[in-house]
């Protein structure tokens, strides 16, 4: 643009008149307005003269004035009508002259000369809400035909109330985290006093131990006592038994002796053979000693038991400890965010059924959470209610007991999830559940239908229902025989859709629910009534021709 100086204004613009005959502002009128304005631009900086710091030096941060070429000085005002900005000097002509009274000054911007359009060069002045960018009264008569616009202001109130919302949501949340933390950091000063609890009932369990070892020791020692007085008394019972039978062949003995010496032979004959027919058995005793054969396998047993012992109860409580922190759920640490990640919501929403299989996984239904009227088949995928056939199922904590439901065993935890299910039968239920929902009990916070944590729906033979918390939403909507069921953790949502049939992109939204998803979600089922089938489907599966309504065959 042309820099004027000092020039006298023209007189046929200052003194005109309107239709009404009226006169118009006077040369000392004006004047006295523009040496308002430039009064006012003066006060605003007071410490700088002519765009300038005292000493002459320029901030980085500063705009310069884009009329100043030899001399670079500080801008005053930026113009929006010209994208140009002003040192004071320069600013003049903006101020004094009548023709740029329309132009819009504001603060220096740096950045004026990027609020023209690129394509048609003229300024923007409108935001486009659904391209979400700032664009030009020419491109919103071609590229962006038909989307909602709003002027710059408009647009700038809507999302600073935007930005202040989410600014309040992210302080609730950092003060969430920083609870945690210090909730974290008690519960790792409770571990260390549940530590030392423990140790102390190891260290009195441990006694209780010593003390039995003990006991087994004094009731060892009798056991062995005993032993020692029952062989003893054998061993002294047998010695008494040939004590006595060395003293008769001693008496024997010297009788033959005396009837050696016998000189008078009819004596003899007649004294001997008297003796041969009472004589005694002369045989030799015999003796079996065993007894410290009895004692040493006595000592082999003790010592061979103790070390079955000794390993049993080292492999009793490693076992037993391996599957309690295994198996035990009930006090795990897991840590989920503080509220559904929002980042993620700007990505395109899926429109058709191939956006959807793109987050699609395989899954199969966890055997431990199976109840007993319902029979898994096909690798896991396929669940049928066989009532009243009940299946040999072993016990375990995580098995359904009253309601005829299970899980899938694969988790959702983060970011976009899809998958398909071809149901048959009514009374199908076909949703998903935090882990968490009750497993022994028979009231309705049990059931998919009635638990808080859990989100469903239903194929009533009629009609198709969403189920959340107990209430019961009806659905308008045609019978379908695949479900789909998507998980948007970052925006919060939970929708079920009919797939196949006669809907648009293979998809049709039946309902959804806006929740904080704060937990991993598991597939779920709740198969009614007998002969309810619920199939898992691998990702782009072929779609099913059957409906939902006829029941299958019984297994």
């Amino acid at each position: 643009m042309e820099v004027e100086g000092n020039s006298t204004p023209c007189s046929s613009s200052l003194d005109q008149k309107d239709q009404n005959g009226t006169a118009r502002n006077g040369p000392s009128s004006d004047m006295k307005q523009i040496e308002e304005k430039i009064q006012k631009i003066a006060l605003e900086e007071p410490g700088e003269s002519a765009g300038q710091r005292e000493d002459g030096a320029l901030c980085v941060d500063d705009v310069l004035c884009d009329s100043c070429i030899e001399s670079p000085r500080k801008a005053k005002k930026s113009c929006l009508t010209c994208l140009v900005s002003y040192c004071e000097d320069h600013l003049r002509p903006h101020l004094e002259k009548e023709k740029f009274q329309s132009h819009r000054l504001v603060e220096p911007l740096k950045d004026v000369d990027t609020r023209m359009c690129e394509t048609h060069n003229i300024p923007l002045e409108l935001y486009c809400c659904v391209e979400t960018c700032c664009v030009c009264q020419k491109c919103v008569s071609e590229q962006h035909h038909g989307h909602e616009t709003l002027s710059i202001t408009e647009a700038r109130q809507k999302l600073e109330k935007e930005l202040q919302d989410k600014q309040t949501g992210l302080v609730k949340t950092m003060t969430a985290a920083e609870n945690s933390i210090n909730k974290l950091q008690s519960c790792i000063l409770s571990v260390e006093a549940c530590v030392c609890e423990v140790r102390a009932v190891l260290q009195q369990q441990v006694s209780t131990l010593q003390v039995g070892v003990e006991e087994v020791r004094a009731e060892l020692t009798k056991m062995l006592e005993a032993e020692q007085k029952h062989t003893q008394g054998q061993v002294c019972e047998a010695r008494l038994c040939v004590e006595q039978r060395c003293a008769e062949l001693k008496r024997e003995h010297t009788h033959l002796e005396k009837l050696n010496k016998n000189k008078n032979s009819i004596d003899f004959l007649q004294e001997y053979s008297q003796w041969r027919k009472t004589s005694l058995d002369v045989s030799l005793p015999e003796v079996c000693v065993t007894q410290t054969d009895r004692l040493q396998s006595f000592s082999r047993i003790i010592t061979q038991t103790t070390q079955e012992l000794c390993d049993t109860l080292l492999t009793t409580y490693r076992n037993s400890l391996k599957e309690f922190c295994t198996d035990d759920k009930s006090d795990q640490l897991s840590v989920h965010p503080l509220s559904p990640v929002r980042q993620d919501c700007t990505l395109p929403e899926p429109q058709s059924r191939d956006d959807f299989l793109k987050y699609s996984s395989s899954l199969t239904f966890d055997g431990d959470t199976v109840h007993q009227f319902l029979r898994v088949t096909e690798s896991g995928r396929k669940l049928t209610n066989t009532t009243p056939w009940q299946h040999s199922y072993p016990e375990h904590p995580e098995r359904f007991v009253h309601w005829k439901q299970a899980l899938a065993a694969q988790s959702f935890s983060s970011g976009r999830h899809y998958f398909e299910t071809d149901v048959s039968g009514a009374g199908v239920h076909v949703g998903v559940t935090y882990v968490g929902i009750p497993r022994n009990s028979d009231q309705n916070e049990a059931c998919l239908t009635g638990s808080c944590v859990s989100w469903c729906i239903q194929w009533s033979g009629r009609g198709f229902s969403a189920w959340h918390a107990g209430v019961e939403t009806p659905l308008k909507a045609p019978k379908a025989t695949r479900l789909g069921v998507y998980m948007d953790f970052g925006c919060g949502t939970v929708a079920f859709y009919s797939v196949g049939g006669e809907a648009e992109r293979g998809v049709e939204l039946l309902h959804q629910y806006e929740a904080e998803l704060r937990e991993p979600l598991y597939t779920a089922v709740f198969l009614e009534k007998k002969e309810n089938v619920v199939v898992l489907v691998e990702p782009g599966e072929e779609l099913p021709l059957k409906s939902p309504s006829p029941p299958c065959s019984p297994p």
